[in-house]
């Protein structure tokens, strides 16, 4: 007899328009060779979700789909030649899935693998009651991190450590400016660019995000709804500007994140949730001699790197809700409104 499980799954619907519905009765996945079978303790919700379901991602996912790339949980079942793991231990899913084949992998640089897939986004994800995924990808918990406290960071963690440490190479002393402080990267973006020794400045939506920023460690704060959020940050510089913008939202905040920088400032990005189609003045770019520098991900060295700093307590989440497979609607909407402060986690466990 099939064991089946309850999943929240992306239908095809009306005017091709994808639809999450929760169904109770899809198959539970079976482990093939060099994977494991996984009972999703946690999931963490992210922007890339909602991509998948606008139909944005660069390549069409099929339908009916699981999304969900940040997970944690249980091993349950073991697939053939598995021999490193047991049933029963707790892990979490590193969701960049590269070749280890290719000349970039072989560099060290996963993230940039071309062959590549992304747990939850070309494969089935944690938005359901087991998930399987490659052994190869998985990291024991650490016994002081909860489920909730891994899957928060699984994504998010990797993605600010690549942007500010690899990419953009924060120093001591230099000031870094995280646009949406109050999101899951931001979060964690504040984190890490304090413990490299930069002053962080951060920008939030509302008054209450902007106290919340600077509760979790930012040195300034302003609330990117005003327009003069720019000119407030150039003042707490002393009119210089800032040495790096840690930059993800695009289209809305892209022309004040260029005032923002200083002479020879750097400006780091990785997404573009408010629109990927912005403009610049050519002439400040080479005049000011700034650095534009694009990230993606991160390798499975910033993936081991942000789980050791989780787990020793030095890098920690803000999780705002933990709901239920049933609340996922109401979840994304929260999610696509900006009314999330941290990172929600969906608990499958939760009825």
């Amino acid at each position: 007899m099939t064991m089946t499980m309850r999943a929240a799954r992306l239908h095809a619907g009306p005017g091709g328009q994808a639809e999450l519905r929760l169904d109770n009765d899809v198959p539970v996945p079976v482990a093939g060779p060099g994977e494991v079978l996984i009972k999703v303790r946690a999931c963490g919700l992210n922007q890339v979700d909602l991509l998948t379901k606008d139909g944005q991602t660069p390549q069409e996912v099929p339908l009916p789909h699981i999304s969900g790339t940040e997970v944690a949980g249980d091993i349950v079942a073991l697939g053939e030649g598995v021999t490193d793991w047991a049933e029963g231990a707790r892990v979490v899913v590193d969701p960049i899935i590269a070749c280890r084949q290719c000349e970039n992998c072989i560099r060290g640089e996963t993230n940039m693998c071309r062959n590549s897939r992304v747990f939850g986004v070309q494969t089935e994800g944690g938005y359901a009651e087991y998930a399987v995924a490659p052994a190869r990808q998985l990291w024991a918990m650490p016994a002081g991190l909860d489920y909730g406290a891994a899957a928060a960071v699984a994504v998010t963690g990797p993605t600010a450590w690549h942007m500010l440490r690899d990419r953009a190479k924060v120093v001591l002393g230099e000031d870094v400016l995280i646009i949406a402080g109050g999101s899951g990267i931001g979060v964690l973006g504040m984190q890490i660019a304090k413990a490299a020794g930069a002053r962080v400045i951060a920008t939030a939506g509302g008054a209450e995000k902007v106290r919340r920023c600077l509760e979790v460690g930012a040195d300034f704060a302003v609330d990117h709804n005003d327009p003069t959020w720019p000119d407030q940050v150039r003042r707490f510089t002393g009119g210089r500007g800032v040495d790096i913008v840690f930059e993800h939202v695009g289209q809305s905040t892209w022309e004040g994140s260029l005032k923002a920088l200083a002479r020879g400032g750097r400006l780091v990005t990785c997404g573009g949730h408010s629109g990927f189609m912005v403009g610049f003045n050519l002439w400040h770019l080479f005049v000011k001699e700034h650095t534009l520098i694009g990230s993606f991900g991160g390798t499975r060295r910033d993936f081991l790197a942000v789980m050791r700093m989780a787990g020793q307590g030095n890098l920690r989440q803000v999780v705002q809700e933990t709901l239920s497979l049933a609340d996922l609607p109401r979840a994304q909407e929260l999610l696509r409104q900006r009314k999330v402060f941290g990172k929600l986690i969906l608990d499958p466990t939760l009825i």
